[in-house]
């Protein structure tokens, strides 16, 4: 297990840019709600603790994880972000609509990094019981929220160091 080790919630704020002056869009799915609000929460507060401004951080709500892509993508073209976080939850089932829903969402964030020049970050847990998401979304392997923080500061900065 990836997380096993790692506490998601774990960053040296001296080894990450300082988020003033950056927009961020977080896109969030409505989907396992219980969990969504979780890394939504962390990604938020981490955002806020790396500097950013409350006013510069914009939430738009999806249905599900598969809206997300139309979601991050509408965010780019019509909000001036310097990155998007997308943040959805996709927890096995008894059927393979999980396998395709979480094919699609991977495929469809990571086309939006090629097509696009917004740093678009992926925070979408695909875990096979609710449990493991709780884990993953603060609880004990911590928050995959902050985590995507922390790399959607990073890659804004990244994108205004090299233009």
């Amino acid at each position: 297990m990836a997380t096993a080790n790692k506490n998601l919630s774990e960053y040296d704020k001296n080894t990450i840019p300082n988020a003033k002056g950056f927009r961020f869009g977080i896109v969030v799915s409505g989907w396992n709600t219980n969990v969504t609000t979780g890394l939504y929460n962390g990604a938020v507060e981490a955002l806020l603790d790396l500097g950013a401004n409350e006013a510069d951080i914009t939430r738009w709500d999806v249905p599900g994880s598969f809206e997300l892509i139309y979601g991050c993508k509408r965010m780019i073209q019509t909000q001036k972000v310097d990155a998007v976080i997308a943040i959805g939850s996709v927890i096995q089932g008894e059927t393979k609509h999980f396998d395709f829903v979480c094919e699609a969402v991977s495929q469809g964030i990571k086309d939006l990094n090629v097509q696009t020049d917004i740093p678009v970050i992926f925070c979408v847990l695909t875990d096979n019981n609710l449990q493991q998401a709780i884990d993953r979304s603060g609880g004990t392997h911590g928050n995959k929220g902050t985590e995507a923080a922390v790399a959607a500061v990073i890659m804004a900065n990244l994108k205004r160091e090299t233009e």
